[in-house]
């Protein structure tokens, strides 16, 4: 039984001043739910999960101390999820460490710009760990990684991706002898792009792209050929495309 305080807490984690204060984020649904249980089990602070879930998933929560479990009920599931359809069983997770320690003589690196869009930052995250991109750096104003429909967007792959936040034109202007792809309308079409390529890509919001300070310091622009009448792609859409070119 779920007492007032203990869902009062957990619907507390919907916003990202509470998740930064208890440094927990919210995971739901029995597929991200049994990666987490899988390859983070340390980072588990609490399951809440429907009785049938549980019985299916002994081996799953073997490991996880009796006392960091409760059984619910679907209308108990119902006031703590955060999801539109509550599915089974839902998570309090440790957020994970950052590892910042970036090569960019060695490694492509996806820089965002202002990517507002939950599920596109969630997608974005989803391809990174596709193509084995170990970095996502965003400006202060893109989504919070660890936002419920970040979290559910990335299908897990929030375990493996580091999401950090940083000023993007001050870390630019540190950057010396680094290639910096720009992802805009009018460039180098990506068929032309030949070799190893290594350091950042540049993805800009959603409806303004690129902003004309960060714009100034890339040394690459890159295209997408466009053969149709769409005035642009979808931020997510095109990164997985150029990363299919660069990588």
């Amino acid at each position: 039984m779920l007492g007032k305080a203990q869902v009062k807490y957990i619907q507390s984690l919907s916003h990202k001043k509470f998740r930064d204060e208890e440094n927990l984020f919210i995971a739901e649904g029995p597929k991200i739910v049994a990666e987490l249980l899988a390859e983070k089990p340390h980072a588990i602070r609490h399951i809440y999960a429907l009785e049938e879930w549980l019985s299916n998933n002994k081996n799953l929560v073997k490991n996880i101390n009796d006392s960091l479990i409760t059984p619910i009920n679907e209308k108990e599931l119902e006031r703590i999820s955060q999801l539109s359809t509550p599915n089974q069983v839902l998570l309090l997770v440790e957020k994970f460490r950052i590892d910042d320690n970036i090569d960019l003589n060695k490694e492509l690196v996806i820089m965002l710009d202002a990517i507002q869009d939950p599920g596109n930052l969630g997608t974005i995250i989803r391809i990174a760990d596709w193509f084995g991109v170990k970095h996502i750096i965003c400006s202060a104003d893109c989504a919070d990684a660890y936002n419920t429909k970040v979290v559910q967007s990335t299908m897990g792959s929030i375990m493996r991706v580091n999401v950090l936040y940083k000023n993007l034109v001050d870390y630019l202007k540190l950057q010396k002898n680094i290639r910096i792809y720009a992802a805009v309308l009018e460039g180098t079409p990506i068929q032309k792009l030949s070799g190893e390529h290594t350091g950042i890509l540049l993805i800009g919001n959603e409806s303004k792209g690129i902003s004309e300070e960060l714009l100034q310091l890339a040394n690459k622009k890159i295209t997408i050929p466009r053969k149709g009448d769409a005035e642009s792609l979808n931020a997510a859409v095109a990164t997985g495309i150029i990363l299919s070119h660069l990588l």
